[in-house]
């Protein structure tokens, strides 16, 4: 997630502009939660100090929060023409288009919020429109990278604006907030050019039915699959919403990525395989992509098998490693020949800067301080030695929730606010250490136990106990269902320990038959299910 707020003066008089407001995804240790926010505690207690919500690009984790948490917030929002474009879909989804004031700013626009003057400068990214933010401030001046990289050669907008960050550095940059994602990778991360030129070569090898996956966000490599496609004589469809949105969004600012026109996916099921490529969505093996439903043979229009091939050109995310490969698995098993950067190694370039890159944007911006970001601990803290090497003289590896002091004075870490995550767990908002999470992660480990008693008008047992079992396992020697008589034995022995007025109490009654349950199961399987009781009177 991309979350930063940049704060200009004393704290009782103290403005606020928010850079970027994005989302992570769920993982293995978050079951059932498919989205996760930033907490913006901190600053919606001063919502109404904060100037405004500038965006750097369009990835997910940098606006992905922004429909989910601008209520809170209600800030007018800033953003360059495709970023903005894309937000306006969100907030539609959210029923907030007429509500939120959404300002779009041209390439290389500035704005004025408060003290603090705002330009926009051109960088490259695996995404269009993608800005560094100039922050001048009366204090000093701040560079804000965002993503970034450094490609001679994007394909899809404009080269990273060199001019521009040189004359910055001839002013005096105070501090630089950069990307740290490829801070241990020496050399540069490549160009987009260098992708056409492979992937040209890779699809017209292939003879049968060719899917490309990658990130429908980076429309440059959709535009180099679309021309590698049409190269080798075949049609193209577009395979997944995401994939469609963003050739809207492309359209809208003008980026011709088709020409042509596009194949529906009811035509492209007909076609002889020579004559297709299909671009889909879910190269991260997400099970509700198109490429997920394709492996399964659930997808309504494409199937592919023996002959096909399926040319991953994006990288793994961290995280997503299990899903890949099991989606990989399940089409190789349908006789699909796989293709990735591990065999090909020019059919992929990173978005992000790499040694030489970064080098190269501290000898344009020459700051005074190195505010390493947008990395693991491990990579803020290579970053800041980097940065050392290369003389800046000072920098500040912060965690999160730490509040930097950038001037006046040396920089350094002046406090910590609250600076939590949100799960968006089946469309409600819930807090990261919420009772739903925890019983579900315990009820993966664990199991779950549900037991059942009736009870008379005078307490006595009339019906049950009855114990049923999920996710707990039994075996010939030992059968579940005797094993479930024995819970119930256990439950109707607790509640015959209870005395007369325990008996009228229904939480009294439940209460014995969990812990008798839990005990028992302890014994049993080495492990304390969830347990359920509940109780019925006559």
């Amino acid at each position: 997630m991309n979350f930063n707020l940049y704060g200009y003066g004393p704290p009782d008089r103290r403005r606020w502009i928010v850079a970027d407001l994005g989302v992570t995804f769920g993982g293995q240790d978050t079951p059932g939660v498919d989205v996760i926010l930033p907490d913006p505690a901190f600053i919606e207690e001063h919502a109404d100090d904060i100037l405004g919500i500038v965006l750097t690009h369009a990835h997910e984790d940098h606006i992905g929060a922004v429909a989910w948490l601008w209520p809170r917030l209600r800030a007018p929002l800033y953003a360059t023409p495709f970023t903005a474009f894309l937000l306006r879909e969100k907030l539609r989804e959210r029923n907030l288009e007429d509500e939120v004031e959404l300002n779009v700013v041209p390439l290389g626009g500035r704005i004025v919020l408060g003290p603090f003057d705002v330009e926009m400068v051109t960088l490259t990214h695996s995404i269009p429109e993608p800005n560094g933010l100039v922050i001048r401030t009366p204090l000093g001046v701040v560079l804000h990278t965002g993503d970034w990289k450094i490609d001679p050669a994007p394909l899809l907008g404009e080269v990273t604006d060199a001019a521009t960050l040189r004359t910055l550095g001839d002013e005096g940059v105070l501090a630089m907030v950069c990307d740290s994602t490829n801070v241990f990778v020496d050399g540069r991360a490549g160009s987009e050019a260098d992708v056409r030129e492979e992937l040209v070569k890779v699809i017209a090898a292939q003879t049968g039915r060719v899917a490309v996956a990658c990130f429908a966000s980076n429309v440059a490599r959709m535009e180099t699959a679309i021309h590698a496609g049409r190269a080798a004589g075949r049609k193209i469809c577009l395979v997944g919403r995401s994939m469609i949105r963003m050739a809207a969004a492309a359209r809208h600012v003008g980026m011709d990525v088709d020409s042509q026109g596009f194949i529906s996916e009811a035509q492209a099921s007909h076609m002889p395989p020579d004559q297709v490529l299909l671009l889909c969505t879910g190269s991260q093996g997400e099970p509700r992509a198109a490429l997920s439903r394709i492996a399964d043979g659930s997808h309504p229009h494409i199937r592919l098998g023996a002959g096909d091939s399926v040319i991953f050109s994006s990288r793994v995310i961290p995280g997503n490693d299990i899903a890949i490969r099991n989606m990989q698995d399940r089409l190789a098993e349908r006789g699909v020949r796989l293709i990735t950067d591990h065999e090909h190694p020019g059919i992929h370039v990173s978005g992000h800067p790499c040694r030489d890159e970064l080098a190269d944007m501290y000898a344009w911006a020459r700051p005074k301080i190195a505010v390493p970001t947008h990395g693991e601990r491990r990579h803020l803290l290579e970053h800041a030695a980097f940065a050392r090497d290369l003389q800046v003289p000072q920098t500040v590896a912060p965690r999160n929730g730490d509040m930097v002091r950038l001037a006046p004075g040396r920089a350094a870490v002046i406090d910590e606010v609250p600076a939590g995550r949100i799960h968006l767990d089946a469309g409600f908002m819930t807090p990261e250490d919420g009772e739903p999470l925890r019983e579900r992660r315990h009820a993966a480990s664990s199991g779950v136990l549900h037991v059942a008693l009736a009870l008379d008008g005078r307490g006595r047992i009339a019906s049950g106990p009855q114990v049923r079992a999920v996710g707990l396992p039994g075996d010939p020697e030992r059968p579940l269902e005797d094993l479930l008589d024995d819970l119930a034995d256990a439950a109707e022995a607790a509640v015959r320990r209870l005395d007369g007025d325990q008996r009228e109490i229904d939480g009294e009654v439940e209460a014995a038959m969990s812990r008798a349950l839990k005990k028992a199961a302890q014994r049993i399987w080495g492990r304390r299910p969830v347990v359920q009781a509940t109780l019925l009177r006559l």
